[in-house]
């Protein structure tokens, strides 16, 4: 893979990670909804289909024997084991996207957040906090997929997730959804206005008033 591939490519690399039940899922969906240019890499898992989930849109399922054969040829970007379930993104398909000019977010945790940071250091780092753990263990039992062994589990591994934020460039609380919402979309509009992206995708105005 090419080092540095946000600034060789049109498109920005994002990563949002956050501990489970933050609301990760729910405010990138949002944000695809009402924002242009921007996507979510759709990861690998050998974890089992959810109800409601589809292949190729949440997830692409697959075997873990197939899962290793793919870390085995590198065709990964980041890959990691939480829960005894393994996740990676594909390295072609992310390049695909930015080559596009698409901006692109990775739904990751902090293990897969640091090996992308090390090829691409240029990438955005977003960590996404729950307002109490009060309220995480609460929309973890408000699921209702997990007994209270596996819920204990969660909060445990969601505290060790969390005192992995400073790692991150931007920090935002899920408490008020709509809140967060502007705020990690406030976050992608900053980036588009900055000069340098700004001066190329306003070349030719720029031209026209300078002339």
């Amino acid at each position: 893979m090419t080092a540095n591939i946000c600034n060789a490519l049109s498109g920005h690399l994002y990563i949002v990670a956050a501990p489970s039940g933050a609301g990760k899922t729910s405010l990138v969906k949002a944000l695809l909804d009402r924002s242009q240019g921007v996507t979510v890499s759709v990861s690998h898992t050998t974890r089992a289909m959810r109800p409601g989930e589809a292949d190729g849109v949440n997830y692409h399922f697959t075997s873990v024997e197939n899962f290793q054969a793919m870390q085995s040829s590198a065709d990964f970007l980041e890959s990691a084991e939480v829960f005894g379930n393994f996740y990676g993104t594909s390295q072609k398909a992310v390049e695909q996207q930015l080559a596009q000019g698409t901006d692109v977010i990775l739904e990751i945790d902090w293990q897969g957040a640091e090996q992308v940071r090390r090829l691409n250091p240029d990438c955005t780092g977003i960590f996404i906090l729950p307002p109490s753990q009060q309220a995480l263990r609460e929309r973890l039992n408000n699921r209702g997929q997990d007994s209270e062994e596996i819920i204990d589990a969660r909060m445990a591994e969601a505290i060790s997730e969390m005192s992995h934020y400073a790692e991150f460039d931007y920090l935002l609380v899920n408490d008020d959804f709509d809140i967060a919402l502007n705020q990690l979309d406030s976050i992608i509009i900053t980036r588009r206005l900055q000069l340098q992206n700004q001066a190329i995708a306003q070349k030719g105005l720029l031209q026209e008033l300078l002339a």
